[in-house]
């Protein structure tokens, strides 16, 4: 049963996904943190903290260096605090809420006056999620492998109109929303899917994993893209002037091994952002695209508190086409493809404690 739990932290404390994909494809970290299969009631506080920076271009799978060689690439830093509470009700079933708390910042030339470097900045709350879980096997007699369904809700309690200064000429500036990776919130109440798993060769080795996927009906939250400017009449054509509101979805699959009270843990993390939603349409400003990444973790378990580390490092980033730049596709008969910036690697830090 210990290894059951070291293996469920690693499988659930890591999966925080606002998944920026690590970087401009405004992905939040909305995936949650189950229980343990357990007969015992009551509840669990985690704080989970994850810092990344994002500044490689990528169009499709091709980075862009020249971006970085002549520093006209777009630097974001992300910070999130995700603060979750966990409620075994019995051994079955368990409920859970997470709110995150945020803080962004990011530098650009093209959002100024495109010669100099400036900054926006925002803080605040992200969206709410609640979130219902049940193990599908009796965990009194399953002790080597279950899997758990969970079903949420994600609330728009974050502020998707989060606005800052954007310095267009040297002597004045003017107040706009900040871009779509920074704001806080997204706008739309969301619908979560979860799928968890685990399965223990040994009272040493062990393998887990991991789908999460938002479905956010809303199609766009009506929150500016000119950053105080007025949109053009392309803009409108194939609605880039409003932000959209997407789906996001996270996967993850590996192996732990323990060692005492520590766990060593490695696998593989894909975030995706998609350009076409599961329900309700897919139109307005949103850059798409997935990550892949090697996920090498390391958790400490004592009495009635664990610590989890995780650092999953890309291997591949894949700007994909949006649904504006298939449309203008179409149209010019030309392939028209957008940019987002990436990081190299993501910092998720998380302690666990039994109330």
């Amino acid at each position: 049963m210990k290894l059951t739990y070291i293996v469920l932290i690693i499988a659930f404390l890591a999966v925080q996904v606002k998944i920026q994909a690590q970087g401009c494809v405004a992905i939040k970290g909305t995936a949650g943190v189950c229980g343990r299969p357990s007969d015992a009631k009551g509840w669990e506080l985690n704080l989970n903290q994850r810092y990344f920076k994002s500044y490689k271009h990528f169009v499709g799978t091709e980075e862009q260096k020249q971006r970085v060689e002549e520093g006209s690439n777009v630097i974001n830093h992300s910070y999130e605090l995700d603060v979750t509470a966990t409620g075994t009700l019995n051994s079955r079933w368990s409920v859970a809420v997470t709110l995150p708390i945020l803080a962004f910042g990011r530098s650009s030339l093209y959002e100024h006056d495109g010669k100099s470097r400036h900054s926006t900045h925002s803080f605040g709350i992200g969206d709410a999620r609640f979130s219902a879980y049940r193990w599908m096997f009796d965990p009194k007699r399953s002790h080597k492998g279950n899997i758990q369904l969970g079903l949420g809700i994600k609330l728009p309690t974050g502020n998707y109109n989060y606005q800052d200064y954007f310095y267009k000429k040297a002597d004045s500036s003017v107040l706009g929303p900040v871009d779509q990776s920074i704001e806080p919130g997204d706008g739309g109440t969301g619908i979560t899917f979860e799928f968890n798993g685990f399965y223990n060769f040994s009272h040493v080795i062990g393998v887990y994993g991991n789908f999460f996927y938002l479905s956010n009906p809303r199609e766009v939250n009506g929150t500016s893209t000119k950053r105080g400017g007025t949109p053009t009449a392309s803009d409108k054509k194939y609605n880039i002037d409003v932000m959209s509101v997407p789906d996001l979805m996270m996967t993850r699959a590996g192996v732990a091994v323990m060692l005492y009270q520590f766990t060593f843990a490695g696998g593989m993390r894909v975030e995706a952002l998609p350009s076409s939603d599961l329900i309700g349409g897919s139109r307005g400003f949103r850059r798409p695209g997935y990550i892949v990444s090697v996920e090498p973790s390391v958790t400490y378990v004592a009495k009635k508190i664990s610590f989890n580390l995780a650092v999953p490092f890309a291997v591949k980033r894949n700007r994909t086409q949006s649904d504006s730049d298939k449309r203008r596709s179409a149209d010019t008969g030309t392939h028209v493809q957008g940019d987002a910036a990436f990081a190299d690697y993501l910092i998720s830090a998380g302690v666990t404690i039994k109330l």
